[in-house]
């Protein structure tokens, strides 16, 4: 399909049609570069009949690439003015009307998404990527792949290995759906207006199989948040409160799941944590 993207005028215009000014609260940064656009619908192999869920479309630069390649567009966004206008950017620019449907909500109460989209596109703010990340993975579990672009920071946390500097708990939440690694940095001067702080993508591939139930994914994050919480104690000492109340009756659930009493959160991997759960 052809379709015309936006460049960075008319993203102004189209913001001062709308008596849009980028707020910091809703984390808005537009980004204002075709080629960005196009690599990170690249990036999350996106193609012709593809069910895509775009979550925070904003003025549409990203939903105008991700709509070129023929795929279907199920945008989210929570800003009513910018969710009214994009049915009619997306006509402006070629796009069938029934390529694009926009759910006027805030992603992090969404509960379904109709048509069942495969893939997430998402262009996320700081402040809550790794809630929304974790709340669609988590309800949608027809979501197969996606990439995100987020903050650098967030990103290297959420691709980070187990060991280093950046491993914490949203790393071991993410990892509980399926391997996550970073696809590339991301210029700041790409954004509208541009940004104190630098971004990457971060794409993800779900498991095929789910890693363990609902009920062990609560009891697993809850293990997670408790010696993240302390990340410096061992963990006889920070799950103490959540494994029977004691250091001593810790280290023997420990000791029974194979894990070193001694050892610390961040050296742990998200199925030491399940075999912890499961004991």
């Amino acid at each position: 399909m052809s379709v015309h993207l936006l460049g960075a005028a008319e993203i102004r215009a189209l913001a001062a049609e709308l008596d849009v000014t980028p707020t910091k609260k809703l984390g808005q940064n537009f980004v204002v570069d075709a080629n960005t656009v196009r690599k990170i619908v690249q990036v999350g192999r996106v193609g012709s009949g593809d069910r895509v869920v775009e979550v925070g479309p904003g003025l549409g630069s990203l939903t105008l690439a991700i709509l070129e390649t023929g795929a279907h567009v199920l945008a989210v966004e929570i800003d009513h003015r910018l969710a009214a206008r994009l049915p009619q950017t997306a006509a402006a620019h070629g796009v069938p009307a029934d390529a694009l449907e926009v759910v006027d909500a805030d992603a992090l109460r969404v509960t379904e998404l109709p048509g069942d989209p495969r893939v997430l596109i998402a262009n996320l703010p700081y402040n809550v990527s790794v809630p929304v990340l974790l709340h669609f993975m988590e309800t949608f579990p027809h979501l197969e792949r996606g990439v995100v672009m987020v903050q650098a920071e967030v990103g290297e946390r959420l691709a980070a290995p187990p060991g280093s500097k950046v491993y914490g708990a949203p790393s071991v939440k993410a990892a509980w759906y399926g391997p996550w690694r970073l696809a590339g940095a991301v210029s700041r001067q790409v954004f509208w207006p541009v940004p104190g702080v630098d971004s990457v993508l971060v794409a993800f591939e779900r498991d095929a199989e789910p890693r363990g139930t609902d009920d062990e994914r609560r009891r697993v994050f809850a293990l997670v948040d408790a010696a993240f919480g302390q990340r410096r104690k061992m963990l006889r000492q920070s799950l103490s409160g959540v494994l029977g109340g004691s250091a001593a009756a810790a280290s023997d659930v420990l000791e029974r799941a194979g894990v070193d009493p001694t050892e610390r959160g961040e050296r742990l991997t998200v199925d030491d944590f399940v075999r912890i759960a499961r004991v």
